[in-house]
Parts: C-alpha cells; structure tokens; sequence
C-alpha cells in the first residue's frame, strides 16, 4: 500500500524497486551462502532472548545455514539446514574437523551451552542441563534429498550450587553408534583435568527416527564448581 501524499509516477517507481529487492536479494543469500544466521524463529520458545552474535560467513555453491544457538537462563536452542555432508576441500573452510557439517551442529550447541552454564553459575543462578527433557530432530536426513533440518533444544534446570554443571559435551553418531566409551575416556583422562572428582552426568541415548543417536555429557569443570 502507498502513502496518499506521494504522486503517481513516483509510487509506482517505489513499488516496483521493493518488489524487486525484496524478492531476488533474499533468493540470492539463501541459495549461496554458509555462516551462522540469527534466523531461529523462536522455534523452541518464547521468552526474551540474549543478542547471539553471527560467525563470518563464506559463499558456497550449496545449502548450508548454521544457526547462532540462541541461550536463555532457561535453555539453549538452534538449528541447522543444508546438506548432511560437504566434500574434503570445505573442512578448513568451515572450520569442521570431519565432513559431517549437519552433525557438528552439536559439537556448536555444546560450546554454546557449556558457556551459557559457566555464566549461569558466575551469576549464582546454579544450573545443570535437564537430560531427560532434551529435544531433537533432524526432519530430512537419509531423505536422497542432501538436505536436512537439524533442530536442538537443551532445558536447564536450578540446582543448589554444589550440584550445578559447568561443562558440556555429545558423543553421537549420525546414522551409527556413538562410542560413549572412548569419549568418556577422552574426558575423563584428558590432560588438562578438566573433569572434577572423574566424574560425568550422561544422558539415555536420544535416537531421531531418521538414524541420528546422540548421547548428551555434562560434568563440573575442575576450573568452575569449587
């Protein structure tokens, strides 16, 4: 609709520049680009939510949009979507440590979380993640399609400070097991001792029902939970 106090010709000019950059710029971003999108939609909740800040993005010649995880004193949240895999030449790149792009969603919740419980904890507001409330789900995965939605939603729950969580990890497998027990290793016997007491909080194993199974890891990290 058109302000009545704008002349003819030049409404119509107005129109049809809008129409034209509101409809190729967005076709054009979306079809070419991969970096952190501050594009969640709330699609998780409702409640206010901090400023996540977007990782530089890189043009591409395929789908790929990783979410900013959006964290609340309440949860963290996000999505990816794009293809499952990319080839070898992208690792560096995208900063991956395999080829797995839809699955190292994860390995950034999990950073993202981890940092939201230290803040938690830093504001006396004690935390630990509810592991029997996590929520995944990863509609178009194994499709044939090379495109998948990966959604995560990771609950906290208030605990009294000598129970609150200040780290977190996964152990998945995107269409096999994980190896819970070499991770566990990994953690516990890591050289910078980051695990208070050896001791880990895990998860019951979460399945999607396209093949994606993840085992979800927090502990008190030895620098944190005095």
């Amino acid at each position: 609709m058109v302000n009545n106090y704008l002349s003819g010709g030049k409404a119509v000019y107005k129109m049809k520049f809008s129409l034209i950059f509101c409809v190729c710029i967005p076709a054009i971003v979306f079809m070419a680009s991969c970096g952190e999108k501050n594009r969640n939609n709330k699609i998780f909740t409702t409640e206010s939510i901090e400023n996540p800040v977007p990782d530089s993005s890189s043009n591409l010649p395929f789908i790929c949009v990783i979410d900013t995880p959006v964290c609340t004193d309440s949860a963290c949240y996000g999505m990816y979507r794009g293809v499952e895999f990319v080839s070898e030449q992208y690792i560096d790149r995208l900063k991956l440590n395999g080829t797995d792009v839809a699955h190292q969603y994860s390995n950034k919740m999990c950073e993202y979380v981890g940092k939201k419980l230290k803040q938690l904890y830093r504001d006396s507001l004690y935390s630990k993640v509810d592991l029997t409330k996590i929520r995944l789900s990863t509609k178009g995965m194994n499709s044939g399609e090379d495109y998948v939605e990966y959604k995560i939603y990771i609950p906290f729950k208030r605990v009294p400070k000598n129970q609150a969580m200040t780290a977190f990890d996964h152990c998945g497998g995107w269409g096999h097991k994980p190896e819970l027990a070499k991770r566990k290793r990994d953690l516990i016997f890591s050289p910078n001792k980051i695990v208070k007491n050896q001791r880990l909080w895990i998860s019951r194993l979460y399945k999607t029902k396209e093949g994606l199974e993840e085992f979800w890891i927090q502990w008190q990290h030895t620098d944190w939970s005095k």
